[in-house]
């Protein structure tokens, strides 16, 4: 229904059943803004939290702070609110915070959200990677089982900045080297045959073992994890050193299962990044690639509940998102050093 006919039969409502839905709708929003963020003040308010700043458990009720409730801590002795240490501090617009997140869970681009919301495009920008930024503090419980690991190649993009040290390609081109070059950038996806999942940008070119370290180490563990991977001597390398029992499967030479062993839910999961991240986003900068990465996995974790936005949003109030949203552009850096 358009906006104008919507006007129209409210208008013609008496007085009091016309303020009487006006209060339901407030209400109702008032309620679902602050659905995820009021769970975080519950558990303030009945002692279950910790400070975000030094961790400790002991704090006080502090007063209030634009209707936010302080807290001080009795440790550090720093004050703090429910919004101290996510992504949602220091926002001027809180009250868009919920048609927000509801507008990036359905996928909307920036340019319908900024419709949609009326704030300016830089605002709709950042509060996405403010978001992402806040899904990507827990590594996630260790792989146990058969865990499928393979990289996935994403040509290097600088969509959105200005490019310097080679001509401007039109947008999902080809790199003009052949094979595995720096103009790719190495993803690398692990999952076992449970839920676990795990997708970390590693490097430029091809992976070392010291690179599938970086992504999967903590999460490996000698006796609980079966790797399976391709025959790739990085792989060989790296279950050797972290002694877990390993399976290579020799996909150049048509190898496509061994037994129980394969790679197939991992070349599946490539598959799905690709697309979405193709015909999604017509493609993601390389800067933030990690950042859609974290998306899709939370995607995956989340596809079976049944609100799907209460799920994800709960997932966004993490503590440090705004620390780690900070750090994109150093990783960044770091990441195209290992070209040299």
């Amino acid at each position: 229904m358009e906006i104008e006919k919507l006007k129209e039969k409210l208008l013609s409502l008496p007085v009091a059943e016309r303020e009487r839905l006006l209060k339901e709708i407030e209400d109702s929003t008032k309620n679902i803004d602050l659905s995820s963020i009021a769970s975080r003040r519950h558990e303030f308010n009945n002692k279950l939290g910790v400070c975000p700043h030094c961790s400790h458990a002991k704090y006080v009720r502090f007063g209030k702070d634009k209707g936010a409730q302080r807290y001080k801590c009795k440790s550090c002795q720093r004050s703090f609110t429910e919004y101290t240490g996510t992504w949602m501090a220091g926002l001027q617009r809180k009250d868009k915070i919920s048609d927000y997140l509801r507008l990036m869970v359905q996928e909307k681009s920036l340019d319908k959200i900024v419709l949609a919301l009326g704030i300016n495009k830089k605002t709709a920008f950042d509060w996405r990677h403010k978001i992402l930024a806040s899904l990507g503090g827990d590594d996630g419980d260790n792989f146990t089982g058969t865990t499928e690991s393979d990289e996935a190649f994403f040509l290097r993009s600088e969509k959105g900045m200005e490019v310097k040290d080679r001509k401007p390609r039109k947008r999902g081109g080809k790199s003009t080297r052949r094979g595995i070059s720096n103009d790719q950038v190495a993803v690398i996806v692990t999952q076992d045959r449970k839920s676990g999942l795990d997708l970390s940008v590693a490097t430029l070119g091809r992976i070392g073992k010291a690179d599938i370290a970086n992504a999967i180490g903590k999460r490996i563990k000698k006796g609980a994890t079966i790797l399976c991977s391709d025959s790739h001597h990085s792989y060989k390398g790296f279950a050797k050193d972290v002694q877990v029992e390993f399976h290579p499967i020799n996909v150049s030479k048509g190898q496509r299962v061994k037994g129980a062993f394969h790679v197939q839910h991992v070349n599946s999961t490539h598959n799905r990044i690709k697309k979405w991240i193709g015909s999604t986003f017509w493609g993601v900068s390389t800067k933030y690639l990690q950042q859609y990465l974290n998306w899709h996995a939370l995607k995956e974790k989340i596809k079976s509940d049944k609100d799907t936005l209460a799920a994800f949003a709960q997932q966004t109030l993490g503590v440090g998102a705004l620390k780690r949203f900070a750090e994109i552009q150093p990783n960044y850096e770091k990441l195209i050093a290992t070209q040299c």
